[in-house]
């Protein structure tokens, strides 16, 4: 995942403008395209023991990072206040459970391939931008965050055990923003993003044991991200 960060950087350094850079103004819109990367928290979930006599087994459900393209577009209402919308391609997350197995013997730990899960997390904020006159602008947003999934697919291993699907329903919550415009000349600019996202979700799965299926919550992953963006921008 390497290779978009280093084609953008490239870009980014090769780029050379001659007239100097312009302020942030009112009614100005703001797009910003780039590559962000989500960094879910650790122990997303920490699933019931369950006892099968003689093997007790206990499992955390760990989310996995996440990459891909985004897309902001930010309208400047005064000099300092704007209104910023985030949007992405969907971001594809790997979910691993770190289980512990005894059989009474003594307990056995490690980690296996649960599923994969695809989210869009259309986050919506207003943002102070303290420098509206400087080249380097620092801003702060705070806003709400929209987070629906969709794609669940299950690892083989665990369809053959008796569970056929999963289910994590949609998620709203508060969005905290840190970043900063690097103004390079005319309408051109550099931006560096990190936002922390609240994101919590109820894991639904089916298991069907030979009887028939039965669905059931498992409990609420708590996904809760720091997300990480460079992007290139234009001002018009």
């Amino acid at each position: 995942m390497k290779r978009p960060f280093v084609v953008l950087t490239s870009i980014l350094l090769g780029v050379v403008f001659a007239t100097p850079a312009l302020a942030h103004e009112a009614g100005q819109w703001i797009l910003r395209g780039g590559v962000g990367v989500v960094m879910p928290k650790d122990n997303n979930l920490t699933l019931p023991t369950i006892s099968l006599p003689p093997l007790t087994i206990d499992a955390t459900v760990q989310v996995d990072d996440g990459t891909s393209m985004t897309l902001t577009g930010t309208y400047m209402f005064t000099e300092n206040w704007a209104f910023d919308i985030l949007a992405a391609w969907p971001f594809k997350h790997d979910i691993d459970l770190d289980a512990t197995i005894d059989d009474g013997t003594g307990p056995v730990s490690g980690r296996a391939p649960f599923g994969e899960v695809k989210h869009l997390p259309p986050t919506f904020s207003v943002q102070y931008h303290f420098s509206p006159d400087a080249k380097f602008q620092p801003f702060v947003g705070l806003g709400l965050n929209y987070t629906t999934f969709s794609g669940e697919k299950l690892n083989q291993d665990v369809v053959d055990a008796g569970i056929t699907s999963f289910s994590l329903d949609d998620s709203f919550g508060v969005a905290a923003q840190v970043g900063a415009d690097w103004l390079l000349s005319g309408q051109w600019l550099v931006n560096f993003d990190v936002r922390w996202i609240n994101i919590e979700s109820d894991l639904t799965a089916t298991v069907d044991d030979g009887t028939g299926p039965v669905s059931g919550k498992l409990g609420t992953v708590k996904i809760d991200p720091w997300v990480f963006a460079v992007n290139v921008g234009y001002r018009f």
